[in-house]
């Protein structure tokens, strides 16, 4: 009865990922009262599920005849592909666009504003400090800081901006001292200093103000809002939860395997690879094909488990769901890295688990895990320890193996290391198994 539940509650939140899936947010359209003006939130990290939100809002804004899109503005940065996107995203809008930095656009998030028509701040909002980092937090080495100066003075160029604030929020060397850059410091510019360099159209306090300096009047405002499905795709696509998700998975899958039932295990490891998939098909970056195709692995992984095929099947299998991984992915380096990461996980957390725990589920059916103990009366031969003091004589010559008699029988002995001749008197010191050990008598050791 429980194990209904659980697979009904499973099937349960199975549907309800695909209502979600399926939904797309209402359209909001112009009731043609006046001009119509976007607004969308460019938040948060910059990443591809971000991506993914400002495509969707663009396009919708477009679809909807908009006369102005807005890009609120207030990010701590990201990450230098998904920003090389949206940035493209931005400059290829149909509509005319504005940088409205109502928190702070540092890193990533000053470039993108760059490749808006105009930009706008707030009173006490910043914009600069652009430098590429890796992994580790450190600079990024000379070829990636190239192309982002490259991509920082284009940005500042779109808009006939001077390209040298640009340079020197992403490079320290630049010295603006008047500006605090320079001696190992990135410009980053207030409003107010954004405004006396050209990188600011305007100060504003509120969209009112903003509207008022367009010459918008009567407007019809709308705002962009990220939908349920969209903050998920966001959060998956994060480099650092994916290996989260695909350790989590495959770690679950296993254990269950070696589970009685479907229980928690499975549940965890199937609901983090939906997870996974739901999040990148929503994002756009995978299509239903990359989960019919690990699915299919699945199946031949299952098949090679349960009726082997010289592991055929098996490599297919995990080859069609590291595909399906790969084909799903923005970036085939970040999964083949996360790909590697969830395999360590999963083989260490499963040594340890089958060590510290025990398993018993469906693999126990086809795995022999019976050993024949001398404990539980397995023997590979009798032990004769009746034997142990026993006197008798060779009937060969012992170098150091041969035969005596002991006990009126006919047995095959091995001498303690030296050469005894045939017709001696021998008594046995040693008996392991099928080994009898004996030692010459003579009369100083009877």
């Amino acid at each position: 009865m429980k194990k209904n539940f659980r697979v009904m509650g499973y099937s349960l939140m199975m549907i309800l990922a695909f209502m979600l899936l399926i939904f797309t947010p209402p359209e909001a359209k112009s009731d043609g009262s006046g001009q119509l003006v976007y607004y969308i939130p460019l938040e948060q990290t910059v990443e591809r599920g971000l991506e993914a939100f400002l495509n969707r809002s663009i396009q919708t804004a477009e679809e909807a005849g908009a006369d102005q899109i807005v890009f609120e503005v207030n990010t701590p940065g990201g990450y230098v592909d998904a920003a090389g996107d949206i940035a493209k995203l931005i400059r290829d809008a149909n509509a005319p666009t504005t940088a409205f930095i109502v928190g702070d656009a540092l890193s990533a998030g000053a470039y993108l504003s760059l490749n808006a028509d105009q930009i706008v701040m707030t009173p006490g909002t910043e914009m600069g400090s652009a430098a590429v980092i890796d992994g580790t937090g450190n600079a990024a080495e000379d070829k990636a800081q190239s192309a982002w100066l490259g991509s920082m003075r284009s940005a500042a160029d779109i808009n006939n901006r001077e390209h040298l604030y640009a340079l020197a929020m992403a490079d320290a060397s630049i010295d603006l001292p008047e500006y605090g850059a320079g001696e190992g410091h990135l410009l980053t510019l207030t409003s107010s200093e954004a405004l006396e360099v050209g990188y600011a159209e305007a100060v504003v306090e509120n969209r009112a103000e903003l509207l008022e300096l367009m010459n918008i009047e009567n407007a019809t405002e709308i705002t962009t809002e990220v939908s349920f499905a969209e903050q998920i795709a966001r959060f998956v696509t994060s480099p650092i939860v994916i290996p989260i998700l695909l350790s989590i998975g495959s770690l679950g899958l296993v254990l269950e395997l070696y589970s009685p039932g479907f229980g928690i295990p499975g549940i965890m490891g199937a609901s983090s690879l939906l997870l996974y998939f739901y999040g990148h098909l929503v994002a756009g970056f995978a299509g239903w094909e990359t989960l019919i195709l690990f699915a299919i692995g699945v199946i031949l992984l299952l098949v090679e488990i349960f009726s082997p095929s010289f592991g055929i099947f098996g490599i297919v299998g995990i080859g069609a769901m590291i595909g399906s991984l790969v084909m799903s992915s923005y970036s085939t380096a970040n999964m083949l890295m996360s790909v590697g990461i969830a395999i360590i996980v999963t083989i260490v957390a499963s040594v340890l688990f089958f060590k510290y725990v025990g398993y018993s589920g469906p693999m126990q059916r086809i795995i022999f895990t019976d050993q024949t103990k001398t404990e539980l009366g397995y023997v590979s031969n009798v032990n004769r320890d009746e034997l142990m003091g026993e006197v008798g004589k060779t009937l060969t010559i012992l170098r150091p193996s041969g035969t005596a008699e002991l006990n009126n029988e006919r047995l095959d002995v091995v001498s303690e290391g030296g050469y005894i001749e045939q017709g001696k008197k021998v008594k046995v010191i040693s008996v392991a198994g099928s080994r009898i050990v004996v030692r010459e008598v003579t009369e100083g050791n009877e």
